[in-house]
């Protein structure tokens, strides 16, 4: 007796609208998209060099990648570059370098957020550098790196082209009570402040109501700190009819 087999097969992925394929795209993180989607098919090449689908880059929890730090330095430049001045958000951690911030201000004219965690490689001078050139943030997020001078140079440079900056974490940071004042002056939008762990701040009793009186959502120095606080979303309510999800596109 013979039996009949049904075969079934999948989609072609190829058939597939280019709206949805490059949706589906979207949906890997940057390493894959660098180095393998991109490569797959002459149409999924195409898809790719689009430099809106660069919009965000997001490289973290990588320490089960066989990548180093110099290789994952190259890929996320690679992606940076692509974006052609369209990038919006970027999330990295650990490997983050002066370099990385050079080509991030060299591309980064439309940038709203940045986070860095647990990037030890980074300055002051590379960081207040690239910030200089990116008048568009709306967010900064920056923890466990070598900013550990007491220096305002970043408040300050912070608070003179960032009017509209309405997130700001820089818990472990170095500025003073007169960078903080600086950027209360000069930031009047600016909705969520952590300056937890900051060794150089000593708030006054009025300068902490100021704070108080003036940030929505805020962190002071003494305010308990959960090491889970680093990977929050940092989303403002304002942001929710972009859909942002700092870990995916």
């Amino acid at each position: 007796m013979e039996v009949e087999s049904e075969v079934t097969t999948g989609p072609n992925w190829l058939d597939l609208p280019r709206d949805v394929t490059s949706n589906i795209l979207q949906r890997l993180g940057t390493i894959e998209i660098v180095t393998s989607a991109c490569q797959v098919c002459p149409l999924w090449w195409n898809i790719c060099k689009d430099p809106l689908m660069w919009r965000t880059i997001n490289i973290h929890g990588i320490r089960h990648l066989s990548y180093d730090y110099d290789e994952l330095e190259n890929i996320c430049c690679n992606a940076i570059e692509r974006s052609c001045n369209h990038l919006e958000e970027i999330d990295i951690e650990l490997f983050g370098t002066d370099n990385l911030l050079k080509c991030i201000a060299n591309n980064g004219s439309r940038l709203r957020r940045i986070r860095f965690v647990d990037c030890l490689q980074i300055s002051d001078e590379g960081f207040i550098e690239a910030v200089k050139k990116l008048p568009q943030l709306e967010t900064i997020y920056i923890s466990e790196s070598k900013l550990t001078k007491p220096c305002d140079d970043l408040a300050f440079i912070i608070a003179e082209t960032m009017s509209g900056l309405n997130h700001l974490d820089i818990k472990g940071g170095n500025l003073t009570n007169v960078g903080l004042i600086s950027i209360l002056d000069k930031c009047p939008l600016l909705k969520y402040l952590d300056i937890r762990l900051c060794p150089f701040l000593n708030l006054s009793e009025s300068l902490e109501k100021r704070c108080i009186d003036q940030i929505k959502d805020l962190k002071l120095p003494d305010s308990i700190y959960d090491d889970s606080d680093s990977h929050l979303d940092y989303t403002t309510s304002d942001d929710d009819d972009d859909n942002y999800d700092p870990y995916w596109f």
